[in-house]
């Protein structure tokens, strides 16, 4: 049985690479099998704005819509 893992995600989702590694690790912990909570605060919650226009880096709307698919749950 896996285990859980809570994230927790406070800054603007282009201005540091905090987003990029957060999303990494969730997916990382979703793909050994294991529960993941992203809670998302303050400037974290941008990074679910829908019709993010991000060019030349992640788009983190669709990065997260996509680990939301499998299996991220997100608390705004």
């Amino acid at each position: 049985m896996g285990k859980t893992l809570t994230l927790y995600v406070s800054t603007s989702p282009y201005a540091y690479e905090n987003t990029l590694t957060t999303a990494r690790i969730a997916e990382s912990a979703l793909n050994k099998g294991h529960a993941v909570n992203l809670i998302a605060s303050a400037d974290g919650v941008y990074c679910f704005l829908k019709k993010q226009k991000a060019k030349g880096i992640i788009n983190a709307e669709e990065e997260f819509s996509r680990l939301i698919g499998k299996g991220l749950k997100v608390y705004l």
